[in-house]
């Protein structure tokens, strides 16, 4: 996990799945071929903790035997320990995932690795979240050399946008199958039955959040159906999230001074 490219530039990787998962170990393994790799990750699975920090007790980051630091948080307290403490030249890059599981549409709002990548961003450091269109990781490994090749291009582009990350979706098919890259926007997604409500051991009313299916939707340019087309998505995302379309119809309210 800590291999590298001697090339100097230096590459903050993490994710929201864990040290352990599969897909940091894959994620990891692709950026060393394009730089020095620094692995900071949680040390269990925090998917779907946003952008939330650890504020009410103390954090430890543990060096593990293959040089990748595990910390008891969140995704983004492990980029914050990174940059503040744990990588002291800082890095070139912060690259996220790969995520078990997809992160299109409003997923971006909920996501640990898609937030990990927002607190590169924050810092001023160009940033990139990868996510796998599917929980079963079949063909995963098959993504290797199509995602290398899309990192390579991508830390060289020249002016890279600033407060901008790139929020890449793999579609869950053999890599050899995949379309090609398709530059898309966010689309659409609403859960259905996502909330259940159960009886604990003692008859208590309990309600679980999770599950339900999904409907998705999106135009010919979404990120949903460029993956739905075998196609890899890449997502422009920046930190402003203003409706610049509705400012002047809020200044025409009586809202008072």
């Amino acid at each position: 996990m800590t291999n590298s490219n001697d090339n100097g530039l230096r590459i903050l990787v993490s994710n929201d799945d864990g040290v352990l998962a599969p897909g940091i170990a894959l994620l990891a393994d692709v950026c060393a071929t394009v730089g020095q790799v620094t692995v900071v990750a949680p040390d269990r699975e925090q998917s779907g903790t946003s952008h939330s920090l650890t504020l009410h007790r103390p954090l430890r980051a543990h060096r593990r035997s293959d040089g990748a630091f595990q910390v008891d948080g969140t995704p983004t307290d492990c980029v914050l320990l990174a940059l503040s403490t744990l990588m002291p030249d800082g890095p070139n890059w912060v690259i996220s995932g790969v995520n078990h599981g997809p992160n299109m549409g409003e997923d971006v709002l909920y996501s640990g690795t898609v937030a990990a990548a927002m607190e590169g961003l924050a810092a001023g450091i160009p940033s990139i979240a990868v996510s796998y269109g599917s929980f079963d990781l079949e063909h995963l490994e098959s993504h290797r050399q199509g995602l290398q090749r899309i990192i390579e291009r991508i830390v060289r582009v020249e002016n890279f946008p600033g407060e901008t990350l790139l929020n890449i979706n793999l579609p869950a098919i053999p890599g050899d199958q995949v379309k090609g890259v398709k530059a898309t926007n966010l689309g659409s997604r609403v859960f259905h039955e996502e909330v259940a409500k159960m009886k604990d051991p003692w008859g208590r009313e309990i309600h679980w959040i999770g599950g339900g299916h999904v409907t998705w939707s999106g135009g010919a340019d979404s990120d949903f159906q460029a993956v739905k087309d075998g196609y890899i998505s890449v997502t422009p995302l920046h930190v402003d999230m203003t409706n610049y379309k509705l400012l002047e119809v809020v200044r025409k309210w009586d809202l008072g001074k």
